[in-house]
């Protein structure tokens, strides 16, 4: 009966967690924290935390980073917006945070990455520039063989 009930446990933490996902992909500008996270999914934010870990391998609060960082990219590649203007427009309060954590991801501080992309993607199809532009979580999963072989 135990073995019944674990991987169904496991199932319902799965789809909760996507939920968290997928809520953090839609509302990236608003004020998020974990704790309003796992309250909305009838959690505690340690279990969500650890679980959204295990499943995603970074944490609720870096993958809302790395989603944000991404907004952010799109909107310096405009050219309109100033950073601090973008840094607030995709829901951070701190320039100082979103400054450090694009620049761990993309390699770049905000300002240089405005300057050098203003021009790097004209002509690309949209598709094309949001494959080659996407920053690389830090602890994204590396790839080990190919299922194709």
């Amino acid at each position: 009966m135990t073995s019944r009930f674990v991987p169904a446990r496991r199932l319902s933490d799965l789809a909760r967690l996507r939920r968290v996902r997928d809520r953090i992909d839609r509302e990236y500008a608003q004020p998020l924290d974990v704790e309003a996270l796992a309250r909305g999914e009838h959690m505690s934010a340690g279990h969500l935390s650890r679980e959204f870990r295990l499943a995603y391998g970074e944490s609720p609060y870096g993958y809302l980073m790395t989603r944000r960082v991404e907004r952010a990219m799109a909107l310096l590649r405009r050219g309109d917006l100033s950073v601090t203007e973008v840094c607030f427009a995709v829901g951070c309060s701190s320039l100082g945070t979103f400054s450090t954590r694009f620049t761990e991801l993309v390699g770049v501080p905000p300002s240089v990455y405005r300057r050098r992309a203003a021009g790097a993607t004209a002509g690309m199809p949209s598709c094309v520039v949001r494959q080659v532009t996407r920053p690389v979580r830090n602890r994204e999963a590396p790839v080990i063989g190919s299922r194709l072989a």
